[in-house]
Parts: C-alpha cells; structure tokens; sequence
C-alpha cells in the first residue's frame, strides 16, 4: 500500500521539478525549490491534474505521468518558440490558433517549427518510452474501487475543466497579490511566474469581468469637444474632389531597417522616400509586434483601438457582432465596390467570416490568383499581388475600394527558398551578430526591399490611370528580428515593442487636399482616408482625427512598457475607450447623430443583395 502512494508522490515531486526546468524562467527553475516552492508546484499543478486523471483512467502511474511530462514539454517548447520570435510567451488567446491549423495556418506556423532533427528524436524518444511504460508496467490498482474510481475521476475532470474555463473561484490559487503579477508584461511575468501560471493567472484575470458602456459619459465626452469636432468636419467638407478609387496595401512586416543602429547610412526604401516628398508621411503606431497582423489591420478597417478591447488578442477569432462598423460599410454607402485580396487560403485568421462581417463585397484569395503566381521566399511575391490589385481596378462604373494584404516579407527569415541567394547575400548588415541572425535579417530586407519597389511601381501604375486614385500603404509591425534588435538597438534608443512603421499616402494625381506629415495611429488611419476621398460624414471617423493626436503614441505592442500619462490624458483615453465600446456594439449613432450631416456630394448606395447576403454571413 505504501509503494502504491509512494510512486505517484515521488513522480509528482520530478514533475514539478521537470517543469521548471523545462520552463527555464529564473522565477521558477529547479533550483528555487527552497526558496519559491508554491511557485514551482503551481505552475506545474494543471500538469499534475491531467496526470492523476490519466492515473484513475489508465492505472498506470509510469504512462500517466509519462504523457503528462510530453504534453506539458509540447506547450513550454512552443511557448518558447513564440518568445524567442515575438518576444512573448504563450498566452490564453493562443490556443485559439489551434482552429487555425486546418485553414493555412499549419503551413504558415509550422514554418517557426526548428530545422534541426533533434527535438522531433526527444519527441519520438519520449512517445516510445510512454508506449513501452504502457506495454509492461502492471496497473496501481484493481480496475473495480467500489466507485472511487469514478468519483475521482469526475472531481478531477470538473477540477480541470474549471480551471481552463477561468472560473474566478481558481484565482485565490494563482492570487496575484500572494504570487506577484505583472499584467502589463506577460513575458516578464513568465520570468518570474513561469509559463503556465502565466497563462492561468491571464485566463484568471478577466474571468467574469464583462465591459459595460456608459451611453451618458460619452455624451458627455462627446459635447465637451462640440467645438473642434465641429471644426474638424466643416474643414474636412471643403474637400469636393472628384470620386477617387482607393487601394489601401497593407505590407507584410514592412518597417526602415535604417532605424536600427549599424544601418542608418543604407536606403534600403528609395521609392518610399521618394513618394514622400509628396504625399502625406509619417510614423504608424501599430499594436502588435513580430506577428498578429490582424490586430493592425482590424484597427485600420475599423477605427477601433484594440488598447480598448484588451482581452481581444485576435479580433477576426473574437469577434461576435454580425455587422461590424467600421470603414467599408462607409465606403460602401457612398457607392463602392469593397475587395479584399490577400494570397493566401481565406480561412486563416477566419477572415473569410470576419470580412462579410466587415462589409466586403467580394474576397479574392490564393486560390482566385493565375496558378503560376510568382513566389519570393515561403509566399507569393509582392509582384503577383500588385499584378491582382491593378486586374481589380476598371476605367468605369462604381468606385472601388481595394484592400491587399501582402505576404511576401512574413516570417520566419531563417529560410530561404525561391531567392536569389547572391542578391541577398550582398546586403550589408552591422557586426555583432551570430552568423543566424545576419541571414535572418537579410532576409528579410531581401523581402522588404521588393515591397519597397512594388510600392514604387503600384504608385506609378496608378499615375497613370485615368480615374483618380488614393494609395494608402503601411507596415502592420516590425519584423522578429529580435537578436538583432537586442544587439544592436535603435537609432533612437526605443524599445523594440514601441518602434513605429512608416505610413504613406499617395494621392495618385495630386488633385486632393494638400499632404500631411505627421504620427498616427493604425485606428486614425481610415479617418484619414475617408477624409481624403472627400467623405466625411461620419463623425466617430471626424472625433478619431480630433481626440486621435493625444492618444496616438499610446498604441504599441501588448508587452511594450507603458507611455506615461497625465491625468487629462488619461480621462481622454478613457472616456475615448468608452466611445470605443459604444461603436462596436453599434450604440454610439444615436449619441452623435447631431453632427452626422449628409453628404451631398456622394451618392448613397442602397442596400442590395450583396449587402443582406454579407449581413447574413456574418451573422451565421
């Protein structure tokens, strides 16, 4: 009897060890069992609960505990993967990407996997020992306890099963008074939390907490800047420009390598600059780091800033408004056909949904490109998508608007297929870094160098059109380029989860409004936009102009160190987040309906087949 509690007691106890040794935060490493003991056992503890249950459903305290040391490897060995890429460790909101897999993302994730064999023989080391554990161990216990096995079971299951819902009861366990939390850092509270408490004290944070809207403090907020808005948008009604057509290029990771130090002298974007001398340019502060493209590009389609929505990691996943507002259901009441285009499977990120959600009429994917496509790298050329946006742009009938998703520059830059290698081996890079990450970051400015020139010759294509055209193009956030920002840092000493991206926008005939230089934010772009285009009767777009410029730095990267505030700023920011809220539930119409005036001089579009049948997809 006393053998049988002693071997799941002595696994227990190298579990908890394992997995601070696996975990390989310094907060709870192996050798802080004397010092920071309920830390270790409470990082390791929903390990420990899959592994009892295992135990009651197999007998077998070798196999239990086997497979739960290979699940619980699995998820730190992908959490490391994700830090050492995007400077983060694995967080709740991730697991969602496990739906992913089956819509392109098995392809696109799987290339972070490591190329080395190693790991995948540990893997396949560690699956045989389980199996073999499984084939010759003789079972703890007799299969019949009279129903305690049962009864285990079901309090063990319902024990796990809360625990990965949240349920707030669980919070007292990973207290964050009792453990120390970091919110505004999930990577420095992993170092000093480890993973999986990490993960649990995030799920745990939130847990029964729901955002309410206050209709009243946003009237409020709303009067108090009656005078600038007005302002704004008697200003922005000036603008009778002819009906332009507008592509908004939203391009992979795209960012000026000669803000990291070492680079400053090289001008890797010659067409940029030379755009910039007459168009609108400026800095973009974006939301995310290294990846979660679709953070910036639902603040852009929205004018939304997810810094309201912090338990919205991935906004096309969390989405549950059937009809959400935003910048092309604008464009489509003033008569416009909506496109996305994007070379990649339309699933991914469930953008297929999330875009009849938004509004799109029509979305061409991967599949709706010519099948011999250029590739550059992993993905299709930047080359190939300009050749799509220009076949989406006709001399006549309704303005279009065309939003294109590049993929050419995505990661990971440790490969290098479809390149001309001397080409890129040619690019200078600073000493310094390990010979890794000087082809990683050639890689990537092999990438972004071709971005640069299809910007150039999109700007150039559009000149020459007949009908007037706006060209929006920006970066959706720096590359994961990490050892290269560590060492070398940035020209202006920033922080890499701070850094911005360029913005330009291009007015392809130069009959519009005069340029503007400035830094925004990825939600004020589309304000901007309409702005340009001579629509401007939509006054959430006119207030994100007025309210936008004090806010603007404040966007950054999750784990970016916080921008200080002064209190005006921070009853600002609040009382803006309130508005935030209002527009995405689709209640802030009523509030601001005194300054919605018509626009005379666009014809509305009536809502037709197209626009129920996105409506009804959206809600499906």
């Amino acid at each position: 009897m006393a053998s049988r509690i002693a071997l799941p007691l002595l696994l227990a106890v190298a579990f908890v060890l394992y997995t601070g040794f696996m975990d390989g935060n310094p907060g709870v490493a192996s050798a802080q069992w004397a010092d920071r003991p309920w830390h270790m056992f409470v990082n390791a503890f929903p390990g420990l609960l899959t592994a009892a249950l295992l135990l009651v459903l197999t007998r077998r305290a070798w196999l239990s505990f086997g497979l739960a040391f290979v699940a619980q490897g699995l998820v730190l060995a992908v959490s490391a993967i994700k830090m050492k890429n995007l400077g983060s460790p694995l967080l709740p909101a991730d697991f969602r990407m496990v739906g992913q897999l089956k819509n392109g993302g098995l392809h696109l994730l799987g290339s972070y996997l490591p190329a080395s064999p190693l790991p995948y023989l540990g893997i396949a080391a560690a699956i045989a020992l389980v199996v073999l554990a499984a084939r010759i161990e003789p079972p703890l216990f007799n299969r019949r306890t009279h129903g305690r096995r049962l009864v285990s079971g079901l309090a063990l299951f319902a024990l796990i099963g809360t625990l990965m819902a949240g349920v707030p009861a669980w919070s007292k366990m990973y207290d964050k008074d009792r453990l120390g939390m970091q919110p505004w850092s999930a990577a420095a509270n992993a170092g000093y939390n480890g993973v999986v408490t990490t993960i649990m004290q995030f799920r745990l944070q939130d847990a029964g907490k729901k955002q309410k809207a206050d209709p009243d403090g946003a009237a409020r907020f709303i009067a108090s800047t009656d005078g600038a808005l007005r302002e704004h948008m008697n200003e922005a009604a000036t603008n009778h420009r002819q009906t332009p057509d507008i592509v908004v290029v939203q391009s992979e990771s795209f960012f000026d390598p000669s803000v990291i130090r070492g680079m400053e002298g090289q001008d890797l974007a010659p067409n940029l600059h030379r755009l910039a001398a007459h168009a609108s340019f400026g800095r973009l502060h974006v939301p995310t780091f290294g990846g979660g493209t679709i953070r910036t590009e639902f603040e852009v389609l929205t004018g939304l800033s997810l810094r309201y929505f912090p338990t919205m990691q991935f906004p096309y996943l969390q989405m549950h408004s059937g009809v959400m507002p935003g910048m092309v259901r604008t464009l489509r009441s003033h008569g416009y056909e909506t496109i996305a285009v994007h070379g990649n499977d339309p699933g991914f990120w469930n953008r297929t949904s999330a875009f009849k959600s938004l509004g799109f009429d029509r979305f061409v994917s991967q599949a709706d490109f010519p099948k011999d496509f250029a590739r550059s790298g992993e993905y299709m050329a930047d080359s190939a998508m300009t050749d799509e946006i220009m076949s989406q742009l006709k001399g006549d009938g309704p303005p279009r608007f065309v939003f294109a998703i590049s993929m050419e520059a995505h990661g990971p830059y440790d490969k290098s297929p479809n390149v001309d290698v001397a080409e890129r081996d040619a690019i200078a890079v600073p000493d310094g870094l390990s010979d890794a990450a000087k082809l990683q970051l050639r890689n990537y400015v092999y990438h972004m160098r071709h971005a640069d020139a299809e910007l150039g010759r999109l700007a150039d294509l559009l000149a020459k059109r007949e009908r007037p055209t706006l060209l929006l193009f920006y970066g959706d956030h720096l590359p994961a380029l990490t050892e290269a920002y560590d060492k070398l840092g940035f020209v202006d000493g920033g922080n890499m989860l701070s850094q911005t991206v360029p913005y330009i926008l291009v007015d392809a005939h130069g009959d519009g409004p005069a340029p503007q230089r400035d830094d925004v934010a990825a939600w004020m772009l589309p304000g901007r936009l309409l702005e340009r285009a001579g629509i401007h009767d939509d006054p959430y777009f006119a207030l994100t102009q007025v309210i936008g410029p004090r806010l603007a730095a404040l966007t950054h990267a999750p784990d970016a160190p916080a921008p200080a505030e002064d209190n005006v700023e921070k009853a600002t920011d609040t009382s803006m987040g309130n508005v935030a809220l209002l527009r995405m539930k689709r209640k802030l119409d009523p509030i601001m309906a005194q300054y919605a005036t018509p626009d005379m001089s666009m014809v509305a579009r009536q809502p037709g087949s197209a626009e129920h049948e996105a409506a009804a997809g959206a809600e499906q």
